[in-house]
């Protein structure tokens, strides 16, 4: 799944701070040129490690890449998971990735079990949002700035948009673009009205859809929200920090775990301090494990409350018995997971265009950065590559709020390190048909909390957010804490 905007994702293989009905050929052609419809044709969407495959109905559409005369055509890939009743809903849900960077198509296999109760009555829609995936990928290998010298960054970030600008204007890849894109979507297949889910980044992109076209949404679903009106990039370290400040705390409030760990707290400033003389070598990695590896450990480890569930352990054993093997098997798990999933120069041509721009950072602000466990040195990476992007459209209301009257559902895991519950509390103000469920001990987006795919399905069947029955959540199992390689306590 996707790893959450992110503007220190600048790593096609490792996102540096890292981080989801037959045919309707007979429905009439909207009135856009004229053209055929797309044809859907039978397919299998491939997990991208190869772990789990999807049978689905492809096609394409074309676009143009810009609003200028004579502007190129790129291609959209398009999904569809008919829905299995005969009895269908003619809204269909349509999904959209996280990142900015994820394919939405390679997102869903990874989390398609979720949405089987919804697939029952509802189309599955996936539209590779332009820049990621199948769509006109802006993929290359750039550097990470966590990992490099400042100085070794901004060749590496020249050579990519060298390599992309000879086919692509990455100016015209942000949220405003790809909002008129689903839309040409929902259209060329004929649907009136439409459900969204956005996990993450991708939240941005069904809030602005919203704000856009509410004629024509049915209802929304927000997991992990991003605010319309906050934009991202120092927040990111100081969100990070703060997650990984709780699920600390959560462990020096456990017996069993303060009894076996103490405070992790120190085992990582004992870590971080013995890390930044001399990086280990690790015979499993393809690098050093030194304070990059660290962070990159610590931050993935956070965005679910099963991978949080190892941190303390892994830590502890680094840190007091000279054993990588925990860290590093968390660090390779998170990195392998993203291998290959987010299109660097998509997510570059979203936040240089979205974000930075209506980011300041003070003394003072600069001070609490350095203070973070990330530190400044991933935002001041961020400003060295906006420096060379192009810059993009971006709609004049794009960080105003969204006011709406259409059923939304928001999400939240307490414990989120990009996006914390109080995103989602900021973006509701003016939903007046709106409900947010935050849910305690959880980290970045809750697909994988038990029972969700029942509200997501009552959600989408009724339309009430102040209706729905959450009883099955308080149910759910927080992952307690691994006190050895073996496990929890029993």
């Amino acid at each position: 799944m996707a790893a959450g905007i992110d503007p220190t994702m600048t790593h096609r293989r490792l996102p540096l701070a890292a981080l989801l009905a037959a045919p309707l050929a007979a429905l009439l052609w909207p009135s856009t040129g004229g053209a055929a419809p797309p044809t859907f044709a039978p397919c299998r969407l491939a997990h991208p490690l190869g772990l789990a495959g999807i049978e689905a109905e492809c096609a394409t559409l074309e676009v143009a890449e810009s609003d200028a005369p004579g502007a190129r055509r790129i291609t959209l890939s398009i999904a569809r998971v008919p829905a299995v009743s005969r009895e269908k809903s003619r809204e269909p849900l349509f999904l959209i990735a996280g990142g900015p960077g994820m394919g939405t198509q390679d997102m869903y296999v990874g989390v398609a079990q979720v949405f089987r109760r919804v697939n029952r009555e509802h189309d599955i829609v996936l539209v590779d949002q332009r820049g990621t995936g199948r769509s006109a990928p802006l993929e290359c290998d750039q550097a990470d700035d966590e990992d490099v010298d400042l100085q070794r960054l901004e060749p590496a970030v020249r050579a990519c948009l060298a390599t992309l600008q000879q086919n692509h204007d990455v100016a015209q890849y942000t949220t405003s673009r790809a909002v008129q894109d689903l839309d040409a979507v929902r259209r060329a297949l004929g649907y009136g009205r439409i459900n969204l889910y956005g996990v993450s980044y991708g939240t941005r992109v069904a809030q602005h859809f919203l704000r856009r076209h509410p004629q024509h949404t049915q209802s929304v679903i927000l997991d992990g929200v991003v605010s319309p009106e906050r934009p991202l990039g120092p927040d990111l370290a100081l969100d990070a920090d703060a997650a990984v400040q709780r699920i600390f705390a959560r462990c020096r409030d456990d017996a069993a775990c303060r009894a076996a760990f103490g405070d992790p707290l120190d085992d990582y400033r004992l870590l971080r301090e013995r890390l930044a003389k001399t990086p280990r070598r690790i015979a499993d990695l393809e690098s050093e494990f030194g304070l990059s590896q660290l962070r990159v450990a610590m931050r993935l480890s956070s965005y679910s409350a099963a991978q949080a569930s190892l941190l303390p352990l892994a830590l502890h054993r680094a840190a007091r018995a000279d054993d990588f093997t925990a860290l590093a098997s968390l660090y390779s798990l998170s990195t392998r997971s993203l291998e290959h999933s987010i299109a660097a120069g998509m997510h570059n041509s979203v936040v240089c265009a979205e974000d930075l721009p209506f980011v300041t950072v003070d003394a003072e602000r600069r001070a609490k950065l350095a203070a973070t466990y990330l530190g400044a040195d991933t935002f001041d990476g961020l400003v060295r590559i906006c420096a060379l992007w192009p810059r993009g459209p971006v709609d004049a209301d794009f960080h105003s709020p969204v006011k709406s009257d259409v059923p939304v559902l928001l999400l939240s895991g307490s414990d989120d390190p990009v996006t914390p519950p109080t995103n989602a509390v900021a973006a509701m103000k003016f939903l007046t048909h709106a409900r947010h469920v935050s849910l305690a001990d959880e980290g970045h987006g809750q697909l994988g909390v038990r029972c969700m795919d029942r509200v997501f399905e009552e959600f989408l069947r009724h339309g009430e957010p102040a209706k729905l029955d959450l009883t099955c959540l308080d149910k759910r199992i927080v992952p307690p804490f691994f006190l050895s390689p073996a496990g929890p306590a029993p």
